[in-house]
């Protein structure tokens, strides 16, 4: 897939030479100056000819120029090639003519701690004849294109609350650039795609495939016989001269219950228009698996608009509506500013469909008692959880810092049973204000739901960001040890208690199968990847491919089952059936107790600072006793802590794990302390901590077993230059100038860490990513070393286990 770029490699040093000889003569230079970055320099250096402080466009000259060409790699703009930048949150998936003025600030904040500069990168230079012949063209279609995307800012004011600015345009969209040769187009942190086959466009010809998600879909298709279960999607293309039609692929919010009457009355269908407000008409070509559906176009225009709706054909009593037919997914999101503030507004929203938007403008804000401008707000956490049919629902945020409190009268509030049927995003605002006049500091608050006429209840946990920047000044940046530290440890004081599923040993619910194609032995036996012969039936686990090293070359597996061992299996050597297809299911069952003893297993050879892992899940396991009673200390009791552990939950938790390692210790030849730890907190369904553990110990493990070469996967995973791999090593030299081989690791570990941070929550993509990029090394260490792989089959089976272990109502934290 090549996305449209639009690389500059323009000197810019001409275009100033008028302004010069205007900022004599104009009064109001100075201040203009203050907010345009053509003519800040120019500026600056009248006030003082000794002034050093760059354009931003002059110190970067392609922070505008370059867009990423995939979602899940570092964009390369200037200062997101400079891998420090991660660290102060600048959204490197961005692109730079699309970033906000604050992600500029937090630029020139980096800066000033880092006086060490390193030479730009060079772009590829791309055909920009017209715009090298009219450079005036150029800063006015910029320009333009600015004033589209931002409001116009007050910068006094958003040098006090930078939390206010974000103004970027929101609309989440891609447009990639595709040949004769086809491909699929994925709209970003979603399940929304497009696949264009093979001979879509004659050879030598192009298609642009645009794709654009708009958050209400049309309203007509919610009422007793229908609800829509997708956004609207937007789809544009730019060559109608096709030869092949284009396949639309969307996991929805709803899957058909397995009922006959369910599966005879209901059906998720597609329909299709050429303007965004209808008509619709019904896609015939479409085929639908669960909660997938892959529709077929065939009458392609250059705009088009598709939702996907679950419809009745009538309602027969007992059922009241459609949503009686379907089990249905609801989704929450929670948003704020990008800093926290003494006083700000979080907003808790609905949506009709399971596309959570990384963030989302909110048009109604108040603060003191006035309307305030449009601001876009980012995702700070979001969960999913099943509702039988629409309801009423009771939301109550409730803060577990004693330094802040929410609002009395926005504590809780009700979303009605009407507003879910509309499938309209709903919104409820609450107001967080903090207590006394301590220093601001990230918190974590409760968010629960509770379904009025039933007595569900789901919660979870969210953590805030950062407090604003301090711009005015200098401030001492931590040591990456402890930012860590910071970014792990939110203070989780008055915690309520949490109650964790019980974990049950039984068959695991599996709903595809796969009948081997061929067989498959090998000579030197290679972990994690299944053996098989041809005409065996493999349980899959789940439909996710995970792409790793072969015998030679990286190809894509399914996570499969057969004869009690979990591995991996080549999607080219199976054929995927469903379960009412197989015929013999015995040799691949197996037991949930199983699972989490054979997915943990990575854990008995990976590297991991005890330290963290005893601070990690002292902080984010709330119930000694469901800890303690996994681990086989159910025998435990409250005499068995000292005073100073009595009444401080953390350190009860931390009590159980010394002892559980002390143990582990005497006994080194039966108990590995990393692996049943893990296990543990896989049957209390801590599945979110299982995943930072899972990240943090896989960055360590690969830093120590890359050593030097950590050089070259830097190159091919950041494309990091000499200079910046010199000032990762700086820190680490001996006395001769060199980082010695034992020591090797920690430049490795402080570039993977920080690398990583880029992708915020996102640890898949963090594992997968990397396994890619270390599988293409020229002598990949994945060859021999698994755990990787591993790893990956853990995060996989995730879902598969929540679903057969605990039951269907219970969420983590």
């Amino acid at each position: 897939v090549n996305e449209r770029q639009l690389d500059l490699d323009i000197d810019w040093s001409d275009v100033f030479k008028h302004a010069q000889a205007i900022s004599k003569t104009n009064p109001f230079w100075n201040e203009l100056s203050a907010s345009n970055p053509f003519v800040h320099d120019i500026a600056a250096s009248n006030r003082n000819e000794n002034n050093k402080y760059l354009s931003i466009l002059k110190g970067k000259p392609y922070l505008f120029s370059k867009v990423s060409s995939n979602r899940d790699s570092l964009a390369s703009s200037g200062d997101e090639l400079d891998i420090d930048c991660l660290l102060r949150n600048t959204s490197a998936r961005r692109s730079g003519r699309s970033k906000s003025v604050s992600d500029f600030l937090d630029i020139v904040d980096n800066r000033r701690f880092n006086t060490r500069k390193t030479t730009p990168q060079k772009t590829i230079a791309s055909n920009t004849t017209w715009l090298q012949n009219d450079r005036e063209a150029y800063k006015m279609a910029w320009l333009s294109h600015r004033q589209f995307t931002r409001s116009c800012l007050d910068l006094e004011a958003m040098s006090h609350s930078p939390g206010w600015a974000q103004t970027q345009a929101t609309d989440i969209h891609v447009v990639c650039k595709l040949s004769h040769e086809g491909g699929s187009v994925q709209l970003p942190d979603s399940d929304i795609n497009i696949h264009v086959p093979l001979g879509h466009v004659s050879p030598g010809e192009f298609q642009e495939v645009g794709l654009k998600a708009i958050l209400n879909p049309p309203s007509s298709f919610n009422n007793e016989l229908s609800s829509t279960v997708s956004p609207l999607i937007e789809l544009t293309l730019s060559n109608l001269n096709t030869r092949e039609a284009i396949f639309l692929e969307v996991k929805v919010a709803a899957k058909v219950k397995n009922d006959p009457l369910s599966q005879v009355m209901s059906d998720i269908v597609c329909f299709f228009s050429l303007n965004k407000d209808g008509p619709f008409k019904k896609v015939e070509n479409y085929y639908t698996y669960q909660d997938t559906i892959q529709v077929k176009l065939t009458d392609l225009s250059h705009v088009m608009y598709a939702v996907i709706a679950v419809q009745a054909n009538k309602i027969q009593p007992p059922a009241t509506n459609v949503w009686d037919y379907v089990h249905r997914t609801v989704s929450v999101g929670i948003y704020g500013p990008k800093y926290i503030h003494p006083s700000f507004t979080a907003v808790f929203t609905v949506f009709g469909h399971n596309y959570i938007p990384g963030k989302l403008t909110i048009c109604d804000i108040k603060k003191g008692g006035k309307n305030m401008p449009p601001v876009v707000f980012q995702l700070w956490g979001k969960h999913t959880f099943l509702l039988e049919k629409p309801q009423d629902l009771n939301i109550s945020l409730v803060s577990c810092d004693p330094d802040f409190e929410v609002k009395m009268e926005d504590q809780s509030t009700n979303i009605k049973e009407e507003e879910l049927k509309t499938g309209e995003m709903v919104r409820q605002q609450f107001l967080f204000s903090m207590l006394g006049c301590r220093e601001i500091h990230f918190f974590v608050f409760l968010v629960q739901i509770k379904v009025l006429r039933s007595s569900q209840v789901t919660q979870f946990h969210v953590t805030t960001p950062d407090p604003a920047p301090k711009l005015n000044r200098i401030i001492n940046r931590p040591k990456r040890s402890q930012n860590r530290k910071e970014i792990k440890s939110a203070p989780l004081l008055l915690i309520p208690t949490v109650k964790y599923p019980k974990f049950q040993d039984k068959t695991l619910t599996v709903n595809t199968y796969g009948v081997a194609l061929k067989t498959v032995l090998r000579q030197n036996k290679i972990d994690y990847l299944l053996e098989y012969f041809k005409g065996d039936t493999i349980a899959l686990l789940g439909e996710d491919k995970v792409k790793a090293i072969g015998q030679t070359k990286i190809k894509e597996w399914y996570v499969g089952v057969l004869r009690r061992k979990i591995g991996l299996v080549h999607c080219k050597n199976i054929k995927v059936i469903s379960k009412e297809q197989a015929m013999d299911t015995s040799d691949s069952e197996l037991t949930t107790r199983n699972l989490v003893e054979q997915i943990a297993l990575p854990f008995k050879k990976l590297t991991y600072i005890y330290s963290v892992v005893l601070s990690t899940v002292s902080e984010n396991v709330f119930d000694w006793r469901a800890l303690a009673e996994v681990l086989g200390y159910s025998h435990m009791s409250l005499d068995d802590f000292n005073e100073a552990h009595a009444d401080k939950e953390p350190e009860r938790i931390a009590h159980v794990v010394k002892r559980m390692k002390e143990d582990c210790h005497a006994n080194k030849k039966k108990r590995l302390f990393l692996y049943e730890l893990i296990v543990a907190l896989l049957k209390i369904d801590c599945q979110g901590l299982v995943a930072r553990l899972t990240q943090d110990t896989i960055i360590l493990t690969s830093a120590v077993k890359l050593g030097k070469y950590w050089r070259e996967l830097a190159e091919k995973l950041a494309r990091l230059t000499k200079q910046q791999i010199e000032a990762y090593e700086a820190p680490h030299q001996g006395k001769n100038g060199a980082v010695a081989l034992e020591m090797m690791w920690k430049p490795a570990y402080d570039f993977l860490y920080t690398w990583a941070a880029h992708y915020g929550d996102s640890y898949r993509d963090v594992l997968q990513d990397l396994q890619s990029t270390l599988d293409k090394m020229k002598n990949p260490v994945t060859k021999q070393w698994r755990e990787l792989t591993g790893t990956l089959i853990l995060v996989n089976c995730m879902e598969v286990l929540r679903a057969s272990a605990f039951s269907r109502m219970e969420e983590e934290e």
